[in-house]
């Protein structure tokens, strides 16, 4: 299967505040991409699938890549 990179932009509900993510991810689909979001979000902050809003998926160059773990992995 061929991996791309994906950059996911969008909101989050924490208690009664808003907060603004980007996250870059190495995946196989924008769906693969999106259920990453929902699993990372809710085992390190908590909070459902509703809570969470994404924005864009949109697929990315490698030169592209701002962060530096998946900048390591390519």
């Amino acid at each position: 299967m061929i991996t791309k990179i994906y950059r996911v932009k969008g909101t989050f509900v924490m208690g009664d505040e808003y907060h603004k993510f980007t996250k870059e991810y190495k995946a196989t689909s924008e769906h693969n991409v999106e259920e990453k979001i929902y699993a990372r979000f809710g085992s390190k902050h908590g909070i459902n699938r509703n809570q969470i809003s994404i924005k864009s998926i949109e697929e990315i160059a490698p030169e592209d890549v701002q962060d530096p773990i998946v900048k390591e992995i390519l």
